[in-house]
């Protein structure tokens, strides 16, 4: 079996000595492998265990390994207070990982009693990036197109498997983290709108559409679609303007975190999987750089449109659009890019025979510009 060396590891193995790591990510997306696999000397608790969960609250820990690793902490009552006791008393050593999924991000936002103490990482599912040293850049988007990059279905490299363990994990994150987080009843509509959105993936979020279909309000589709983020289903790219306020107004895309829910065809999923990549190399900057950073899309009200612009320390920096064969520059793309003037215009092409340039617009392999993110400062 492959063994992928993730992109974070030596921003973890290097913060781990200074502050407390909180790891977050989707469910099954690999945080207890990543985790294990640090240090040789490490000692792993689960609050869901009953007997972790009373080491845990005895403060009965090794105090002589090299890490400690806490999984699903946010269950303990107060549990950042408690964290911050432990930090304020012993430090880092050993060293603290606290990893779990969406719900632990989504705590860490009220309250925040662990200012100072602490860094955060996103673990996201494998990309062309971190394949590239396994896997050549066309196979690796095949085979991602095919199965998504969740570890499981994607080493399996089996396509009814993948199906199998897609079906399962939705369930869970409906039945068990959901229900943790909102007390919501209604998970067949639930369902039902993940079904939508995967069939919309590319196009933009009418939640008065939606709404219409589930036969609920537009604001209950707005909050559904909210949890459905803090729990690391889909993610959300909101349009382009100078003011933050203004694009929250305008209608968002929503796109998956597994690639192989997407149901809008091939252009879908290959947009959605460039949309994952750049969101990931995006919170990678982020969590080890700390630079500020967005992404969105680009639209104006004659309906030009172009896939992606990265925004970094406010300033625009990569217009994207995605394409499947067609290497012909988007007239859309000239346009926003002699009026936006980001750092660099891209079309990425799936199919593509050769790289060329056209009034400084690269149209390039995808595959090729994929593999080349994350790269350490």
């Amino acid at each position: 079996m492959l063994k992928i060396n993730r992109t974070i590891t030596p921003s973890l193995h290097a913060d781990l000595d200074k502050k407390i790591i909180l790891l977050s990510g989707p469910r099954q997306v690999g945080k207890t492998t990543v985790s294990k696999e640090l240090f040789k000397n490490f000692e792993y608790l689960n609050y869901d265990a009953t007997s972790d969960r009373k080491i845990i609250r005895e403060g009965a820990w090794n105090r002589s390994t090299d890490l400690v690793v806490f999984d699903e902490i946010h269950k303990l009552p107060k549990w950042k207070s408690w964290v911050k006791g432990v930090y304020d008393t012993e430090g880092v050593r050993p060293r603290l990982l606290l990893t779990g999924s969406a719900r632990l991000e989504t705590f860490k936002k009220g309250g925040d009693s662990l200012a100072g103490r602490h860094h955060s990482f996103r673990l996201h599912p494998f990309s062309a990036a971190e394949l590239n040293s396994k896997i050549a850049p066309a196979e690796s988007i095949d085979r991602l197109l095919r199965l998504g990059g969740f570890p499981e279905p994607f080493l399996s490299d089996s396509e009814d498997f993948a199906k199998r363990w897609r079906k399962s994990h939705l369930d869970r994150i409906l039945k068990e983290d959901l229900l943790e987080l909102e007390p919501i009843r209604e998970l067949k509509k639930m369902e039902i709108l993940v079904d939508l959105l995967a069939d919309r993936v590319g196009s933009t979020t009418s939640y008065a559409s939606l709404a219409r279909d589930l036969e609920v309000s537009p604001h209950t589709v707005k909050r559904w679609t909210e949890v459905l983020e803090s729990l690391y289903v889909i993610f959300s790219v909101r349009p382009f303007t100078k003011s933050t306020a203004r694009s929250l107004l305008k209608e968002p895309k929503f796109y998956f975190f597994d690639i192989g829910r997407v149901s809008s065809g091939e252009g879908g999923r290959l947009e959605n999987l460039v949309a994952l990549a750049l969101l990931k190399d995006l919170h990678f900057r982020e969590d080890t750089r700390g630079d500020r950073v967005e992404l969105t899309y680009v639209r104006d009200r004659e309906k030009r449109e172009v896939d992606f612009l990265t925004v970094i320390d406010r300033k625009p920096d990569t217009l994207i659009e995605v394409k499947t064969a067609d290497a012909n520059v988007s007239a859309s793309l000239r346009y926003f890019s002699e009026r936006i003037q980001p750092r660099q215009t891209l079309q990425l092409v799936h199919r593509l025979p050769r790289a060329l340039e056209s009034s400084g617009i690269f149209v390039q392999a995808l595959g090729n510009y994929l593999s080349k993110l994350e790269q350490p400062k």
